[in-house]
């Protein structure tokens, strides 16, 4: 996109932020006072703006309503002590909406314009990140067809929108989950690599039943035998047996190329732990549990960073992992992660953008 980025401003005149009660803040819940959109129409981005976030008008026949092209990320930005505001790894958010959005034919988001709206949006509405330790500025943008027609084929017409809401944690303890052999999330050659809204609506069900027997996700197996461990529904996993960290590996159509799960790997290597990207059977699973040679098991995400694994439920047996002292691996990633996203050790990766 080499046309100039002039976005127009529009300011709410009754800001949400003396009302915001930022010490109870539950998650996705509280949305601050702007929203950044442009359209796309005759083959072209246009319209960009800041504006008060409100409800969208939209037509019965939306396209996206019935056909569901919608793509999204997930991002976050981060005050450091010293009052910076710090984005994390926004321009791999950027290239992963586009090879989403490429999937389900939807129009890419030039990276200026991303750059540029996400800018504007955080310098408008930079009160809202949380100045404190844990809490962080939660970034959604998305993209969806806006043309109002029935037939089957890709839309002419989307909107691009960021908005923004503070966050605490994503799980305020560690998390139980139950292997999954039954339902699946994605099969090869279909869209589980996007970050599509469709994948995340035909998860809910088999979720909304493992939490009903009392486990807060699941962990998906792949399509065809149910016995490669994928990842969970709101996060990759990774897990610590013996002396070496696993996870499954981005070399299958189904597996969602997860930020924090990058910037994990990263830091693991250099960190000197053995690494390795491949897919760990049930069975692998099951025999490490009863063995005890699976030291940690953890989710990794933008929503939960480090999520820690209490148990898992494997052929419909329960185990128990013990609480890890905060020296084990986990912590420490956690504790890398955090420092570099808060500015308190030097980004020797390029993972931060300082909005200036």
């Amino acid at each position: 996109m080499n046309t100039t980025i002039d976005i127009k401003i529009t300011q709410t005149s009754t800001s949400k932020l003396s009302t915001t009660d930022f010490d109870n803040l539950q998650f996705g819940q509280t949305i601050s006072d702007h929203m950044f959109i442009a359209d796309f129409k005759d083959g072209e981005w246009t319209d960009f703006r800041v504006e008060p976030y409100a409800p969208l008008m939209l037509n019965p026949a939306n396209a996206t309503l019935h056909y569901g092209q919608s793509v999204f990320e997930g991002m976050k930005a981060y005050k450091s002590k010293a009052g910076e505001t710090l984005i994390f790894r926004a321009d791999a958010n950027q290239k992963r909406l586009n090879n989403s959005a490429k999937r389900l034919c939807i129009p890419e988001v030039p990276e200026d314009l991303f750059m540029e709206g996400l800018k504007k949006l955080l310098e408008i509405d930079n009160e809202w990140i949380p100045n404190r330790a844990g809490y962080s500025l939660y970034i959604r943008p998305f993209v969806f067809a806006t043309d109002d027609y029935l037939g089957i084929r890709p839309s002419n017409k989307y909107k691009f929108i960021i908005f923004t809401c503070p966050v605490g944690h994503y799980y305020a303890k560690p998390v139980t989950v139950k292997v999954e052999t039954a339902y699946s999330r994605a099969c090869e050659g279909g869209t589980g690599f996007a970050k599509a809204a469709g994948n995340y609506a035909g998860s809910l069900y088999p979720a909304s039943l493992v939490q009903k027997q009392g486990y807060d996700q699941l962990l998906w197996t792949d399509s065809k035998s149910h016995q490669n461990i994928e990842e969970s529904g709101t996060m990759n996993i990774m897990f610590v047996i013996n002396d070496t960290l696993f996870t499954a590996p981005l070399t299958t159509s189904t597996i969602l190329a997860g930020i924090t799960r990058d910037s994990v790997l990263t830091l693991a290597r250099e960190m000197g732990m053995n690494v390795e990207e491949r897919f760990v059977t049930v069975t692998e699973l099951e025999d490490a549990l009863h063995s005890g040679q699976l030291k940690e098991a953890f989710g990794t995400g933008t929503a939960a960073t480090i999520a820690h694994i209490s148990l898992i439920n494997v052929n419909e047996e329960d185990y128990h992992l013990p609480e890890k002292p905060k020296d084990s691996f986990s912590y420490k990633i956690l504790e890398e992660l955090d420092a570099i996203k808060y500015g308190k050790k030097e980004d020797t990766h390029g993972w931060i953008m300082k909005l200036q």
